[in-house]
């Protein structure tokens, strides 16, 4: 599959990110847990360069655990400050709260200095898309400040919004890059749902999904629909949880649109079970 998506409104994000980056005392770069190599945008580290950034891990609830430990071990050995979050339910983010205080302490000792008392710290959210900025913006506001959808996308422009904990947050638009330089990076954006499925061919992603879950999640794919993955091809599969789920057409054909669409949206939402789809440096574990 060809995949690659960079509407022109990700350009002027890009733009606008440099302009204002200056503007704020930190960074929250979001990762989605269950694709961290794969999420991780390389235009990020051209924007950010020296500034202090915490890596949020979101949507740990929906990433296997035993996986997450071994990413938080690689982080920890390469210094990275990491956090593994659930913003759906607010898990994560006292401890965000406190190390944000703690990597800006120099800057806010800096305002004390100079009379300035009570100042917000100024952080700027960057992430591909769907991968939660919203959902962490209101959670840390506590109130429905930024537009949330299940599609990539939505945040159209930055916006400033203020919350409770002490932060003052630059919501900005998910940005992606030009060109996915690995076909494995295109398929993980796209199995997370990261790229508007529009664009997409869902019944070869879906196949492809169920490929990689039939190697290291066959019992997850078993349980979820009450089949045996047993010397069985990924299309076998399909048709056989098409089948299960009423997924048919005029002349008892299976529905592969339907079937496709279904497989994903479970995939995505943790119906399968929590999976998580590569490991550091590049290991993935459906190789």
């Amino acid at each position: 599959m060809n995949i690659n998506w960079y509407p022109g409104h990700m350009k002027k994000t890009k733009e606008s990110l440099q302009k204002n980056i200056s503007m704020v005392e930190i960074v929250y770069e979001l990762l989605d847990a269950r694709i961290p190599l794969s999420s991780q945008n390389p235009i990020v580290d051209e924007i950010v360069k020296d500034k202090p950034r915490i890596k949020i891990l979101n949507k740990s609830d929906l990433s296997n655990d035993k996986y997450n430990k071994i990413w938080k071990d690689y982080y920890q050995t390469k210094e990275i400050s990491t956090i593994f979050m659930n913003s759906m339910s607010g898990k994560g983010i006292d401890k965000l709260i406190s190390l944000s205080l703690e990597k800006t302490k120099d800057k806010r000792n800096s305002y004390l200095k100079k009379g300035v008392k009570n100042k917000p710290i100024k952080a700027m959210i960057l992430g591909i898309p769907n991968v939660g900025k919203s959902t962490l913006i209101n959670s840390l506001a506590g109130k429905k400040g930024a537009k949330i959808g299940n599609k990539p996308g939505i945040t159209k422009m930055n916006q400033w919004i203020k919350t409770k904990k002490g932060l003052e947050l630059l919501d900005t638009p998910g940005i992606l890059w030009p060109k996915f330089e690995d076909e494995k990076v295109g398929l993980n954006l796209a199995f997370v749902g990261s790229i508007k499925d529009e664009i997409l061919d869902v019944e070869t992603l879906a196949l492809k999904l169920i490929k990689k879950l039939i190697k290291f999640a066959s019992s997850n794919l078993e349980n979820r629909y009450s089949i045996s993955t047993e010397n069985k091809s990924s299309l076998e599969i399909m048709e056989e949880i098409g089948s299960k789920r009423g997924c048919i057409i005029k002349g008892g054909l299976i529905d592969y649109t339907k079937v496709s669409t279904i497989i994903l949206d479970e995939f995505r939402k943790g119906k399968i079970g929590n999976i998580t789809l590569e490991l550091p440096e590049e290991s993935d574990i459906y190789d």
